[in-house]
């Protein structure tokens, strides 16, 4: 793992950040813009916040890219932010590669038009050696779908009930191997996790921003690694400080 850049001890700094990346539409109608200007726009800062993540000395980031749910948007949008997809695919993938970037997917394939798909699967396959960091892309993707999908294939396997725990669990989910997330970031505003990682963030720390998606830059990524290196995780239990206080 490269060292991290910031005046922010290794051991304070998360190892796995998710972002919701919203607002991409609403901030392009305050522009007058149509909203796949928006989301071409959140594309063009993805690129940046994946390279801070490298320089920040991030080891997992996962980004909420296209939901489950996102389907029931009008057809025009869905197709654009297809062609979004395969665009940065297309234009991407061999800076990724040289940057040490390993991509990964969760969620649904089988929706994507056979095309998109095999760009999607090359891409993977491309870059699967590559440790800087791995990026998972959350397309066509919902928690509840995602365990849902757990519990079937358990089913399937044969899995007797009384064997089933947390760590069985965890090892069907598309995220299996992956370390939980220690800090979902969410941009916009918006104070809800809209069925992302439901499973996989039950104790991450979560930060909230007003900022919409394309104008998250790497001093607003920073503000967020810096409030979480302030935070002590508890993970339920009671915290140092109150232990003392009641030992006293």
């Amino acid at each position: 793992m490269p060292e991290s850049t910031l005046n922010i001890p290794l051991d304070k700094l998360p190892r796995h950040i998710a972002i919701i990346m919203d607002g991409n539409g609403r901030w392009a109608l305050q522009r007058g813009l149509p909203r796949l200007a928006g989301h071409k726009a959140g594309t063009e800062n993805l690129r940046r916040i994946i390279r801070a993540s490298v320089e920040f000395g991030i080891q997992y980031l996962t980004i909420y890219a296209f939901s489950t749910e996102n389907w029931g948007r009008p057809p025009e949008e869905v197709q654009g932010l297809m062609g979004i997809v395969q665009d940065v695919i297309d234009r991407e993938l061999e800076e990724l590669n040289r940057e040490g970037v390993q991509l990964r997917h969760i969620g649904r394939l089988e929706r994507l038009e056979p095309r998109l798909r095999g760009k999607v699967l090359k891409a993977i396959e491309r870059t699967k050696n590559n440790d800087r960091l791995i990026l998972i892309v959350a397309f066509s993707y919902g928690g509840r779908d995602e365990i849902v999908w757990a519990i079937q294939r358990m089913m399937k396997d044969g899995i007797l009930p009384e064997n089933v725990d947390d760590e069985m669990v965890s090892r069907y989910l598309y995220t299996a191997g992956v370390p939980d997330p220690d800090l979902v970031i969410r941009t916009s505003g918006e104070l809800r996790i809209s069925n992302f990682l439901i499973w996989q963030a039950a104790y991450s720390e979560w930060y909230f921003t007003p900022t919409y998606w394309p104008d998250f830059n790497k001093d607003e990524y920073r503000l967020a690694l810096e409030a979480f290196a302030h935070r002590e995780r508890r993970y339920g239990k009671v915290s140092s400080s109150e232990l003392q206080e009641s030992n006293a």
